[in-house]
């Protein structure tokens, strides 16, 4: 079946931070309003002349970041699983307009007690959740890595890194800062993804930036990435902006760049996944990554690669980022042991 050019718009949104409010019922107000402020700006986005078919919301939308608060407060302050009181929202104004809404928060799934996860999820135009991912690549919340072995013994490999077929091509999900880690958007494309899904909180970062264009042209991907309004969510203050959403086709090109940091619906482009599918057959030379890739050369260097410890919370559940101390002094022996840093003597 022939795809024809579709519209994906970034919702760029303000957002209110839960962990200013004083208890769980004022953060559960706090959330009310965020998921007001995104309702607002998807209704317009549907009013316009060119609505969309699939939209996505920030990074850390409708809760912020926890800001140090610990996990036993986190939990019952503003988290939630999916799907659950926050996604039931979207997932009806999803199935009202009969489009897909890729979108964020902190999960507090209940097979995991005591845990919480940075996940994005995808609702489709029924309203259900089709999609959800766990991120592994945190520096400051728990990671279903910390608990490997019981996380990969419970969940099915297709939901680790998971990618959808949809009308719209094959979509996937990346947050925020895990677009700077290659191999998340290696594994997801190895599995057929076309569109990354990518909701971030972030100040401008030369880096990230570029690793938005970098994974988009590396993997023969496109990157749709909806940036925080106004104050990110690490900023308490609000003095650090955001802005900056960003769409990006599978050459680099960009289709659409919001630069200011005010709400706004003007990061929106047309999709066109017929020519992304063309290009990843045609001969560019290096310009086609994929064509001529090589993996067998790498596979061995991943296999003795260790450097972060799994299980580092299989037993008991991360409280703070403090407590991942002990892992990361792990890693910087590891890296020595691996050459990757010199030796103590060296």
């Amino acid at each position: 079946m022939t795809i024809v050019p579709w519209r994906a718009t970034c919702i760029q949104m303000p957002s209110r931070l839960a962990c200013l409010a004083s208890d769980p019922g004022e953060a559960a107000a706090v959330i009310q309003e965020n998921l007001r402020s995104a309702t607002d700006l998807i209704e317009r986005a549907m009013r316009s002349n060119s609505p969309p078919r699939l939209v996505v919301l920030p990074e850390f939308a409708f809760q912020g970041p926890p800001h140090g608060m610990p996990a036993s407060r986190w939990i019952p302050h503003a988290c939630s699983p999916i799907p659950g009181l926050i996604s039931q929202t979207l997932q009806a104004l999803a199935r009202r307009h009969g489009i897909f809404i890729a979108a964020h928060q902190f999960e507090a799934p209940e097979e995991w007690p005591g845990r919480y996860f940075n996940t994005s999820f995808l609702i489709s135009p029924e309203g259900a959740v089709v999609l959800r991912y766990r991120r592994i690549n945190t520096a400051a919340f728990p990671s279903p890595h910390d608990m490997m072995d019981a996380y990969l013994a419970s969940t099915p490999e297709n939901e680790i890194f998971p990618v959808l077929d949809t009308e719209l091509g094959r979509l996937a999900l990346i947050p925020c800062g895990e677009i700077n880690v290659p191999e998340v958007a290696r594994v997801l494309m190895m599995q057929g993804a076309e569109v990354i899904l990518h909701s971030t909180n972030s100040p401008l970062r030369p880096p990230q930036e570029a690793a938005k264009l970098v994974r988009a042209v590396e993997n023969m991907m496109v990157v749709v990435s909806a940036n925080v309004a106004g104050g990110i969510g690490f900023s308490l203050d609000g003095s650090v902006r955001g802005g900056r959403s960003h769409i990006i086709d599978h050459l680099g090109t960009t289709l659409a760049f919001e630069p200011n940091d005010t709400p706004s619906l003007r990061a929106s482009a047309l999709i066109d996944i017929e020519a992304l599918r063309a290009d990843r057959m045609r001969d560019f030379g290096t310009m086609n990554p994929l064509l001529r890739a090589r993996w067998e050369m790498y596979r061995p260097f991943y296999a003795r690669a260790s450097f972060y410890p799994p299980n580092s919370f299989l037993v008991t559940p991360m409280e703070s980022k403090a407590d991942a101390a002990p892992a990361l002094a792990a890693s910087i022996q590891n890296m020595r042991r691996q050459d990757v840093l010199p030796g103590e003597s060296d």
